[in-house]
């Protein structure tokens, strides 16, 4: 790989790897099928539970009237419920659903057996770059929605 190339090459690989384990699990997951940022919503309210709407979109780099729409479409599902938050009548906390957290339980359950059954394919070598990489990629990815907030 080259050095001018390899930023370019890691970004499509990144990409493409989450984008096929999102569609793979996504297949074999039961019905309702969820769409990533609706996945993301859900994972951010089970993680913060109570979080407001505009704090959501914050983390999830979207518009609040975005969010709202994931909101009012995973409440008519049975995952989240909107309370007004007491501080502020005006304001409005989510918290997840018993239905979110095993959705969510589900997910996570299946994507790690996918991503470790196709990890055990490869190589001694190429198992041990991928785990030596770890690290580093959680760094990109503490830094990346830093760098953004900064622009």
């Amino acid at each position: 790989m080259e050095p001018e190339t390899f930023t370019e090459e890691l970004a499509d690989a990144l990409v493409g790897v989450q984008r096929l384990i999102r569609r793979r699990v996504r297949r074999e997951m039961p019905d309702p099928p969820l769409r990533g940022a609706e996945v993301e919503l859900l994972r951010l309210v089970v993680d913060r539970p109570g979080i407001g709407i505009s704090d959501a979109a914050k983390d999830l780099y979207l518009a609040s009237n975005s969010v709202s729409t994931l909101v009012n479409q995973l409440s008519r599902q049975g995952y989240l419920v909107r309370e007004t938050d007491p501080a502020d009548r005006r304001a409005a906390r989510l918290l997840p659903m018993p239905a979110a957290e095993a959705r969510l339980r589900e997910w996570r359950t299946r994507r790690a057996d996918l991503v470790r059954d196709q990890v055990s394919r490869l190589d001694e070598a190429d198992r041990e770059a991928l785990r030596a990489a770890v690290p580093a990629l959680r760094k990109l990815a503490v830094t990346l929605p830093e760098e953004a907030e900064e622009s």
